[in-house]
This record gives structure tokens, C-alpha cells and sequence, in this order.
């Protein structure tokens, strides 16, 4: 379960975060999971789709393989390829060229469960980019493909138009890229987002920081436990409501804020130089227009992440 995915419908996204396109890559990968755990069969998850769909058209090499292509995560990639196995959807036998590696395939049971889910998704999709219209569709997958080329070049050939699947390939890339210029500081993207959020708004209560970052409480409990554990944000006391506590940026949160502000904003302007300054805007746009939309449905309480 990815705890940072969040909620979606919860407003439109801070004044101070909108310039930043994995932000809102983050806020609308987090509405396409919950939108797509609120129609998939019971037990099946986004990701599940995603590897019997790719063995579906093409068996794998190996694990690494298909994780390097479909840009999984290659611990989970192994757990859901036993669960695929022992649901019986996926086979792994030894490799030919490596017999120290399995190779991987779909069995007639799992071709079954794809066909059964693939309205599903459909639907999901339809739901998810409801907003826009059948241009701004087109132009969205030709962004998202646009900002990753080296990724989209490697996808299997039926997932490049899909616009949920490089929804999440171009989240988990801006995260990681986001990420790593942060990492000299100390902190995440996440914890970038909060920092942000209490600059701009002020003290202000954990549940309603949760709000506006469209975050699960449980996400934004972990946050804020580890800014606090950093020096950089401290709970005091509501001034509004004594029986609550409200979040307040340290002096600490400032500054390190401020060194962070630097690293996303030449990490934006790779984006820009990657996707021109017309094709930013018009991304942004497109993604914010689908997060100003009101939630379709709730998500599964077990919602997956990148």
C-alpha cells in the first residue's frame, strides 16, 4: 500500500505547489489508483493488470525484465508475481539463456482474468480523464510520453496510450528525480509538499493539512512524525480549538524550505526543457483540470501505489 498516494477530491492543489509538475503528477496518480480500486474485481489490483497485460502480449525474459520495462519496482515486482502465481494467472519456468533466472508467462486463466477486468479499466480510465475533452485526451498521452521518452520507447506496445498507466510511469519517475535532488537536504518530495503547505497556510491542524494536500491520515501522520523527529515543523496548540493540536514550520523547516525550493525548481526547469515552456503549461493544465474534478468514487481501503 502506498500511503503517499493519497485521496483524491479534496480541492484544488496550493498556490505554492501548482508550478511543480511532479506535485501534480503525485495528486492525480493518487485519483487514477482510486479510481481504478473502485471498479476492479475484489482482489485485483492496477498493477496486477499491468504485468498480464505485458505477458499478455509478449512473455518475459525474466523478473528483471518485465520490471525494467513496466518500471516496477523489482521487490514488488517479485510479490506480485507470487500472488499472480498462486492465483494461477502467471508461470514461471527456468530460462533457456540464464538457467539462474525464471522466465514468465500467462496462462489461459490469467488471459481470462485480464479479459474480465479490462472493462473495468476501461471504465476507470473513461472516469479518471472525464474532464477533458477527446483532444485534450490525445494531447495528455502525447505529453506524458513526451516527458519520458526513454520510458514510453519501452513499454509494451498496448500500454502507450494508456494515459492511468503513464500517469503512474511519469509520477514515479518525477518523484524519484525530485527525490534525489532532495535527498542532500534531508527530506523527500513529501515532505517538500508539507513544508510548502504550512509556509503558505500557516499553523494549521493535521487533518487539514491532510485536506489540502489530498493525503490519508495515516500518510500525513507519518509526515508529520518525521518533521517534527527533523526539527522541521512542531505541533502546539490550536489557538482556535485548545482540544486540538495545529503544525507549525520550525525556523529549521524555513531554511531548509527555502535550500529546497532551489533543488524543484531546477528540477522544473529540466521539465521545461524537456517538454518546452508551452507544453508545461499546457501539462499542468490538463493535469489540474482533472484534479479540480469531483472524486468519481471512493477507493478499496488495500489501494496499491507506484
Amino acid at each position: 500500500m502506498d500511503t503517499e498516494a493519497g485521496r483524491a477530491g479534496d480541492g484544488a492543489p496550493l498556490a505554492t505547489l501548482a508550478g511543480y509538475t511532479g506535485h501534480l503528477l503525485r495528486r492525480i496518480y493518487g485519483r487514477a489508483v482510486q479510481t481504478a480500486h473502485a471498479v476492479l474485481p475484489a482482489g485485483f489490483q492496477p498493477r496486477d493488470f499491468a504485468i498480464l497485460g505485458a505477458l499478455a502480449e509478449r512473455d518475459a525474459t525474466s523478473q528483471h525484465d518485465l520490471a525494467e520495462k513496466l518500471k516496477i519496482n523489482r521487490t514488488m515486482m517479485v510479490k506480485v508475481v507470487d500472488k499472480l502465481e498462486d492465483a494461477g494467472y502467471v508461470v514461471r519456468r527456468r530460462n533457456p539463456q540464464d538457467r539462474r533466472s525464471y522466465a514468465l508467462s500467462v496462462t489461459p486463466a490469467g488471459r481470462r482474468a485480464l479479459a474480465e477486468a479490462a472493462p473495468a479499466f476501461s471504465r476507470a480510465e473513461q472516469s479518471l480523464t472525464q474532464p477533458l475533452s477527446g483532444r485534450e485526451r490525445k494531447r495528455l498521452t502525447v505529453l506524458l510520453r513526451q516527458l519520458m521518452p526513454e520510458v514510453a520507447s519501452g513499454l509494451p506496445e498496448g500500454f502507450r496510450g494508456h494515459i492511468g498507466y503513464l500517469l503512474n510511469a511519469a509520477d514515479r519517475r518525477l518523484r524519484q528525480f525530485n527525490d534525489a535532488a532532495l535527498g542532500v537536504l534531508g527530506i523527500q518530495m513529501r515532505h517538500f509538499t508539507a513544508l510548502a503547505a504550512l509556509a503558505e497556510a500557516g499553523p494549521v491542524a493535521q487533518q487539514e493539512l491532510a485536506r489540502m494536500l489530498a493525503l490519508t491520515e495515516p500518510a500525513m501522520v507519518q509526515i508529520v512524525d518525521e518533521l517534527e523527529t527533523a526539527g522541521l515543523a512542531e505541533r502546539g496548540r490550536d489557538r482556535h480549538d485548545r482540544r486540538r493540536y495545529a503544525l507549525t514550520i520550525t525556523d529549521k523547516g524555513t531554511a531548509t524550505l527555502a535550500e529546497a525550493r532551489q533543488a524543484m525548481d531546477a528540477n522544473q526547469q529540466e521539465v521545461v526543457a524537456t517538454l518546452g515552456e508551452l507544453g508545461d503549461v499546457e501539462l499542468r493544465t490538463l493535469l489540474t483540470k482533472m484534479i479540480d474534478a469531483p472524486c468519481p468514487a471512493e477507493s478499496h481501503p488495500d489501494h496499491e501505489g507506484s
